[in-house]
């Protein structure tokens, strides 16, 4: 087998007796040594990694273990792992270790997933790139010239080059959706609240979601399984039943109603990424699938709303580091006012800088009407947006990103630029509803192109299901 061998078969090879999960962990493990120049790691456990898959294969030879046994699964350096550094990509955490263990990440363990790493991303998961990480930019396996997307990058670039089988990322405004698209791998995101986030370090807490990269629809929808439902750890995650996904994918899609948004394939869009979303949607009618139409009214407010309130929620989550109860504290001395400033100066890269400097600005007095009241005014009005169009379509289908992958460097001095790559995936998270990326073809440089299938709240099921129509086509 390969880095890039789906799990079912995996796990085949596992229950045959042809392979181990030690002889994987140390495959996967030779492989993140392969390919360190991509910068996807920050972390590996190979200790761990290893008793770890000791222990399942005893499980394993008693027909006990888990759902997931053998699985390779890599963490973005936002999840917590009990006695593992937990940086977010930045120096003022760069020595800081977790206490305790995100509920995604130990529901994971439970199922006999096998945990090799932590993976770089953009600091504090603010980028569109993989960049802005204190500790260097990731590297697209595809073209290494060019970015894997962000801010999951680490995480996406580690299943995407074959050094684990599936991956957790998060996803606040596209972070798990555009880097997928950008290398050409799944990548899920759930309903807000369908996964505990418990154990994730915040960026904007009304917006954030854990969700998995894979090579494979099916896979995806395995890990999911495991790491969606309740968790009273958490108040936002819901206590709606967790469906099988993996049975979800075989019902029929005949009469499904897939709408297209015009706005979606309209100016900004690259020509090439137009016409493999014009063939996704040739496919799924080919498949007894009927498209629609509809119109997605405050679509051109996406952009300015979401970034709004991310860097508001950002502003506010992020005053915690302060230099005096944990993470860096400057070794200049001085007195309280001037240890916080400098702690914070010298452990925020530019980006996580320039966010709070905008989330502060928009909460401040004279200025929270005129900008944060009214982005959570249109926020509602986007919601409605999406509930009305769902009353008339089961499902919707438009591009991941405008363009395909971009070069190293050719945005990063250009913010607005960069924040106009998740012109298409930031209306999900401001409405909350779960969102998938596939491939779907690659443009004239062997880029890969993804296509986004969106849909009802808490309705992973259709989701799922219309996707991996679209990877079986």
């Amino acid at each position: 087998m390969d880095g890039r061998t789906p799990y079912d078969e995996t796990r085949r090879l596992l229950d045959a007796g042809t392979t181990t999960c030690e002889r994987l962990t140390e495959h996967y493990l030779h492989a993140i040594e392969e390919n360190q120049h991509l910068n996807a790691f920050l972390t590996l456990f190979p200790e761990r990694a290893l008793a770890q898959a000791r222990a399942v294969d005893q499980r394993l030879a008693l027909g006990r273990a888990g759902p997931l046994a053998g699985m390779i699964v890599a963490l973005k350096d936002a999840l917590s792992l009990r006695g593992e550094r937990v940086t977010c990509a930045s120096r003022i955490l760069e020595n800081f270790s977790a206490v305790y263990t995100a509920t995604a990440v130990e529901r994971l363990i439970e199922a006999d997933a096998i945990v090799v790493g932590k993976t770089n991303m953009d600091e504090f998961a603010m980028g569109s790139s993989g960049e802005n990480s204190a500790f260097g930019p990731v590297r697209n396996p595809v073209d290494e010239a060019r970015v894997p997307g962000g801010s999951s990058s680490g995480s996406c670039v580690a299943v995407a080059a074959g050094m684990a089988q599936t991956a957790l990322g998060t996803d606040t405004g596209g972070s798990i959706r555009q880097p997928a698209a950008f290398c050409g791998v799944v990548g899920l995101k759930p309903t807000y609240g369908r996964v505990s986030r418990y154990g994730l370090v915040a960026l904007a807490s009304s917006f954030d979601q854990i969700g998995p990269f894979a090579l494979t629809v099916k896979d995806a929808a395995s890990v999911l399984k495991v790491i969606a439902g309740h968790d009273p750890k958490d108040a936002t995650s819901l206590t709606a039943p967790v469906p099988d996904y993996r049975a979800a994918l075989e019902v029929p899609l005949e009469g499904t109603v897939v709408g297209v948004p015009k706005e979606a394939l309209g100016e900004g869009l690259d020509r090439e990424v137009r016409a493999a979303v014009e063939r996704s949607i040739e496919r799924l009618r080919e498949r007894g699938v009927q498209t629609r139409e509809i119109t997605l009214p405050h679509a051109e407010y996406v952009i300015s709303t979401y970034y709004i309130l991310m860097t508001a929620e950002a502003s506010s989550n992020l005053a915690r580091y302060d230099g005096a109860r944990y993470g860096y504290r400057t070794p200049g001395g001085g007195g309280l006012l001037e240890t916080y400033v400098r702690s914070r100066t010298e452990g925020f890269g530019p980006e996580v800088k320039r966010r709070i400097m905008l989330g502060t600005y928009v909460l401040s007095a004279g200025y929270y009407d005129a900008y944060y009241r009214k982005a959570q005014q249109v926020r509602r009005l986007i919601q409605e947006d999406f509930r009305q169009a769902f009353a008339a379509v089961d499902c919707i289908l438009m591009p991941t990103s405008p363009t395909t992958a971009f070069g190293l460097g050719e945005k990063i001095d250009d913010p607005l630029q960069m924040y106009l790559s998740d012109i298409y995936t930031v209306s999900a998270n401001l409405a909350g509803i779960p969102a998938i990326s596939i491939p779907c073809g690659t443009d004239g440089a062997g880029l890969p192109i993804g296509a986004q299938v969106l849909g009802r709240h808490l309705d992973e099921a259709m989701v799922l299901r219309v996707a991996h129509a679209l990877e079986e086509s």
